[in-house]
């Protein structure tokens, strides 16, 4: 009896809760899901039934097998790239030096600071007139004149990768260094009297205790990446040439540019499919790394 009243005061606890779930997150997915149906505009009547027409011209697109290439290749190369020099970071910071408290706080702005003053900072330093990389790079002769750096297609997409790693690599660092703190000190202070380098003392010893932490932060940057919107629509707006555009860009562009709803809502879908496949994974991958640990 006891058992049966203490479920059910749980679920009379978590009942505001549910109710706002439903109302924020279940009633507007349905919805977008049957707007998905239609061709319905932004603005004016609900739209005919047009079944799966949608998903299949959207699927079938040049436009979207672009961004998705596109939004891949931002993912694989700064996720990547924010893991390393994360991983580097906290073994720098985890040392004992004059300052290391300072430098920890210090390595805490980038991430701390709002998406959109990061990406307002970046386009000031890539600017083609008064950039800060360009007055570097031309003091240093590594180039002849000043360049448009978000401005060519062949620079823009590199550029913005740069400035997201610098955004989000402070988190990656964190991950570390707190599962740096666990690794036992006389297991390193054994390793270096056995005489393992550097290296094998990384490999053998400290990665064990980080494969754990740096799993979860590579699934959870890998699905931040692979929805990103904010700094790349103040940088570049998916340009120039489209060669910058994301998916939750080409999303924001069917369903309000153009004023597309139903071809909008079919793709978010899409996208959400996409997303919840890497979150499925995220939840698999930590299920098993729990497993093994125990």
């Amino acid at each position: 009896m006891s058992g049966t009243w203490m479920t059910t005061r749980a679920w009379l606890l978590m009942l505001p809760l549910l109710v706002v779930m439903v109302a924020v997150i279940g009633w507007p997915l349905v919805d977008t899901v049957g707007l998905s149906f239609t061709d319905a505009k932004l603005i004016g009547t609900g739209g005919n039934f047009v079944g799966l027409d949608n998903y299949t011209n959207m699927l079938s697109s040049t436009n979207f097998s672009r961004t998705l290439v596109t939004t891949t290749l931002f993912a694989v190369i700064s996720v990547a790239a924010e893991m390393v020099i994360g991983v580097l970071a906290a073994l720098l910071l985890n040392q004992q030096f004059h300052g290391r408290a300072v430098l920890r706080a210090l390595m805490i702005l980038p991430w701390a600071l709002p998406t959109v003053v990061n990406a307002t900072l970046w386009r000031l330093i890539y600017n083609p007139e008064y950039g800060a990389l360009n007055a570097a790079l031309t003091q240093l002769h590594l180039i002849d004149a000043y360049r448009s750096w978000l401005g060519e297609p062949g620079t823009a997409l590199a550029a913005l990768i740069v400035a997201d790693c610098w955004k989000n690599f402070p988190l990656v660092a964190l991950i570390a260094l707190a599962a740096l703190q666990a690794v036992p000190r006389d297991i390193t202070a054994a390793s270096l009297v056995d005489g393992a380098g550097p290296f094998n003392r990384f490999r053998f010893v400290i990665l064990p205790y980080l494969a754990g932490p740096l799993m979860v932060a590579l699934v959870l940057r890998t699905i931040e990446a692979f929805k990103v919107f904010d700094i790349i629509w103040v940088m570049t707006r998916g340009g120039p040439a489209n060669s910058t555009r994301t998916l939750s860009i080409l999303v924001y562009q069917e369903a309000f540019s153009f004023q597309r709803a139903g071809s909008g809502a079919s793709l978010a879908l899409i996208v959400t499919l996409l997303v919840t496949v890497l979150a499925v994974a995220y939840a698999a991958l930590v299920r098993k790394s729990a497993g093994s640990a125990t």
